[in-house]
């Protein structure tokens, strides 16, 4: 079985960009708020955005079954205030709940939180229970910046987030570290803002105890892990220097997806970074969805990179391909095994 653990719905339906559209623009003072009983998607209007989409390319690439979440890129936690984002985030996570259900033996759902910049984190739970319980969510996107490239949030380690470390904790559910849009031009959403949050919460890890704290706790950093398999001696040697353990002893705790875009980055993050640690991922249909010229195929076509990698062993690979993540997503693993699977 081949689990992409990172799937954004980023096909979703115009009208719901167009729903959104009209929320920003009553926050600018354009307009009435819109109900979200205005948003009307029906189950076909799902069906097409999902089965032209994500659903060809995994029967093309051959994947099983994607953990999939609201687009990131549309959370942006810095528009608005927390009832902004609570209406948004429950729009969003209702419709990927939707896609789980038509789709059940292909698509488990991640749930987005109500972030909001200043705002206490344990606002989030309500809507993470909600997620959870009544949903069926697997797990949960976090991000560690929700005022959208100007990092104004305490570090991840910072008791504030507590709160939301216990509920994950008591359901036994990881997060995924994704931050969202960048308000910052400075740092290019994706090329920048991304890479550069998950390089900096897997430093903030390292420079804290929060695993003391929080035995159980899971954290997906996606995006092959930002920089941090590719200066693991930056990361050994400032550890060395500031008195902290290994970043090695953080990888019970802390796990790298495979969406990077060549064969030699997946060559050396399977090099580096133990294959335990390694949950497959493509990400596919999201920041980079174009044919690479020298290879013929998708850039984000990265089950390729994982067969052809030399660094895996067949037990390796098939653990990067579903036995870590049903390892890391015990929600998942229980639905799986409840459906025969």
């Amino acid at each position: 079985m081949i689990i992409d653990c990172h799937g954004h719905f980023t096909t979703a339906p115009p009208q719901l960009a167009a729903w959104r559209d009209r929320q920003i623009a009553a926050i600018e003072g354009k307009g009435g708020t819109p109900d979200p009983a205005d948003l009307v998607i029906s189950d076909d209007d799902l069906r097409r955005a999902i089965e032209d989409n994500q659903l060809r390319l995994m029967d093309e690439r051959g994947s099983d079954l994607t953990v999939f979440s609201p687009r990131a890129s549309f959370m942006a936690h810095h528009i608005g205030d927390f009832g902004t984002s609570s209406t948004w985030a429950r729009i969003c996570n209702d419709l990927v709940h939707r896609v789980s259900t038509l789709y059940p033996d292909r698509f488990a759902m991640g749930a987005m939180l109500p972030q909001s910049p200043g705002v206490d984190p344990a606002t989030c739970l309500p809507e993470l229970r909600r997620a959870v319980e009544e949903l069926g969510a697997v797990t949960v996107n976090l991000n560690p910046d929700p005022s959208g490239g100007r990092w104004t949030a305490p570090p991840l380690t910072d008791r504030s987030w507590y709160p939301v470390y216990e509920a994950m904790a008591a359901y036994d559910i990881p997060a995924m570290i994704h931050v969202s849009t960048s308000c910052n031009p400075a740092f290019h959403t994706t090329g920048a803002h991304y890479l550069n949050a998950d390089t900096t919460a897997f430093m903030q890890l390292l420079q804290g105890d929060l695993f003391a704290d929080f035995p159980t706790l899971k954290f997906v950093i996606p995006h092959g892990g930002g920089a941090v398999p590719y200066h693991w001696g930056r990361f050994r040697g400032l550890a060395m220097a500031m008195g902290r353990p290994d970043p090695e002893k953080l990888l019970g705790n802390v796990f790298f997806d495979t969406c990077v875009y060549h064969q030699p980055g997946i060559d050396l993050l399977t090099q580096v970074i133990p294959s335990e640690s390694v949950l497959f991922a493509s990400e596919m249909i999201g920041a980079v969805r174009d044919v690479d010229p020298r290879t013929g195929h998708y850039f984000d076509d990265t089950k390729r990179y994982v067969e052809a990698t030399p660094n895996l062993t067949d037990a390796e690979r098939a653990a990067v391909y579903s036995g870590n993540a049903l390892r890391v997503y015990p929600r998942l693993a229980a639905r799986l095994a409840a459906a025969g699977r």
